[in-house]
């Protein structure tokens, strides 16, 4: 009798043993694979390009160049702001780009007033008659040697939407070659956790 009663006991601790293992070796693989390697998954659930770090806006006096705008005294803070630079006569990319800006915005809905456009112009201001018609309520300065504009990445900056935060920091960039809706998801996440701005 005790020997049936040894080896069902010797049953029970093999299957406990494996049951254990079962559930721990998961958990001790993940702790290896986390704290133990370099790897981190590759995909992200942006679809811009997160600066990191943030870059802060410096204090900036930039001239408008529309007569309707006010001055740029309050430029990137207490909104979120989407920013294009490029030249003022606006050619293709500009005029793809500054489209994408206003139907972006747009498709915002009640949120889009949290949200103001900014082109910023770099030289040849501006072709006013395109800006006013077909992009109202967008936001011109002149930046030309202006230090605001080194704060922007330079690389593909014609291709480039960038985001600035309500605390005046540079932290995304988007490229406007992609599909657009990428950039309205985006937009729609850090607005749905943002309380300010």
């Amino acid at each position: 009798m005790k020997a049936v009663e040894k080896e069902l006991r010797a049953r029970n601790l093999r299957l406990l043993a494996l049951l254990a293992a079962l559930f721990l070796l998961p958990l001790a693989v993940a702790f290896w694979v986390y704290y133990g390697t370099d790897w981190r998954p590759v995909r992200t659930v942006n679809h811009g390009e997160l600066i990191s770090p943030v870059r802060p806006m410096p204090a900036t006096h930039l001239q408008p160049a529309v007569e309707t705008d006010a001055a740029a005294g309050e430029l990137f803070h207490h909104k979120w702001s989407l920013v294009y630079i490029g030249d003022g006569q606006c050619d293709d990319a500009c005029r793809n780009a500054l489209l994408v800006m206003r139907q972006t915005r747009l498709s915002l809905n009640n949120e889009m007033a949290r949200v103001e456009r900014v082109f910023l112009v770099t030289s040849n201001c501006c072709a006013r008659d395109f800006l006013a018609h077909e992009h109202p309520g967008l936001r011109v300065f002149l930046a030309e040697g202006d230090s605001v504009l080194n704060v922007f990445p330079v690389e593909a900056r014609a291709q480039s939407l960038f985001i600035v935060d309500p605390l005046g920091n540079l932290m995304m960039r988007y490229d406007v070659r992609q599909d657009p809706k990428g950039l309205l998801q985006d937009l729609k996440k850090l607005l749905s956790l943002s309380h300010i701005g």
